[in-house]
């Protein structure tokens, strides 16, 4: 499990994918970045969690924690860049995410002229995913040819393995030939391991961000599959607000009506989209969230604060957020009976708090 969640912005040029990096990360970077060629900019923001201000406030630790999550704007996409052939560098860039926030451009500007000549954001959104089932399904190919030849030369791995593999990669194929993204299959954890290697961009999980003009209404828009979300936001509007001080920006907020900024919104639809949740730990040095996926055990969960503690994994002591906030810190938890210990086999579930016993 990577130590924060990557998500790579993308969108043809002039959609808005840069005033979105600089509304999320509060940055001021340049937009209108040149189409055509890979320019990549990276944040990491915190995020925001009240949970943790209250863990926070209850224990008052020398250090406290937030989550993180890195933001990548990442250039150089245009249409047709599949079929040329993506540059390395690009691809690099793009298979290194753990998922993708697809920016479509719903607002007019005159000043600002689309790269395909008029805006239609569900026509950009689909060429878009031509352009990664394309990709994706160049890369099946390839490896089936060469599992043939394994097959007809013999004297590699067992044949019923190489049989499986072939087996799977034809039912991919078969999904991106009929134009559906691979995330929209039903793949199990044994399947994902075994074309995890290949980095399909089709596979990753996309948040669709529809960026609308100020006052503009947001197009009717529901996501396809639960592997896809929408929201709508003001990409400049929002940008603006991100780079005032707080209390100005919620003043204009309130006169705009936007009851929630987009980072917050967004990183939730990440989670969900990525099956994350968050955990804490909690001391007099540290309160700390951490990332860690739906379903995992608590030996799992230990791993992602350090690997011995998932090898020294003995019990973990678990408690719900609200349960610790109600009994006012952890002694008083204890004293109360209300700290649960837990085996190695334990699904940790949202907003928990865990503290790992292990062996030395």
């Amino acid at each position: 499990m990577p130590e924060m969640m990557r998500l790579g912005i993308i969108g043809f040029p002039q959609s808005g994918k840069t005033t979105l990096f600089n509304a999320l990360t509060g940055e001021n970077r340049p937009v209108h970045l040149g189409g055509g060629r890979l320019e990549t900019q990276l944040a990491v923001v915190n995020v925001p969690d009240d949970r943790l201000d209250r863990l926070a406030a209850l224990f008052r630790p020398q250090k406290v924690t937030p989550a993180k999550v890195a933001f990548t704007d990442i250039g150089g996409l245009e249409s047709g860049a599949a079929q040329k052939g993506l540059p390395g560098a690009l691809l690099n860039q793009l298979s290194s995410m753990d998922g993708f926030v697809h920016v479509l451009r719903c607002f007019e500007e005159a000043r600002v002229p689309h790269s395909l000549g008029s805006v239609d954001a569900r026509r950009d959104w689909k060429q878009m995913e031509a352009e990664f089932m394309l990709y994706d399904l160049l890369i099946i190919e390839r490896r089936l040819e060469r599992l043939n030849e394994e097959l007809r030369k013999g004297g590699g791995r067992p044949r019923s393995e190489i049989e499986r593999e072939q087996g799977l990669l034809e039912r991919l194929r078969q999904s991106l030939e009929a134009e559906q993204p691979l995330r929209r299959l039903n793949l199990d954890d044994e399947q994902h391991r075994l074309i995890s290697s290949f980095a399909f961009l089709s596979l990753k999980p996309t948040l669709l961000v529809l960026n609308l003009g100020e006052g503009q209404p947001p197009p009717p828009w529901q996501a396809e599959h639960p592997a896809e979300a929408v929201i709508a936001l003001q990409g400049k509007l929002e940008m603006e607000l991100a780079q005032m001080p707080p209390d100005e920006a919620q003043v204009f907020q309130e006169m705009y009506g936007i009851q929630e900024l987009s980072l917050p919104r967004l990183i939730r639809q990440a989670y969900a989209l990525l099956g994350l949740q968050t955990f804490f730990t909690v001391g007099e040095d540290e309160v700390r969230a951490w990332q860690v996926r739906r379903g995992a055990t608590a030996q799992e969960a230990a791993g992602v604060i350090h690997t011995d503690l998932m090898r020294g994994f003995i019990r973990a002591e678990v408690i719900g957020y609200k349960e610790l906030l109600e009994a006012g810190g952890w002694n008083e938890a204890r004293a109360k009976g209300w700290i649960r210990l837990e085996g190695k086999d334990y699904r940790l579930q949202e907003g928990e708090i865990m503290h790992v016993r292990a062996a030395a």
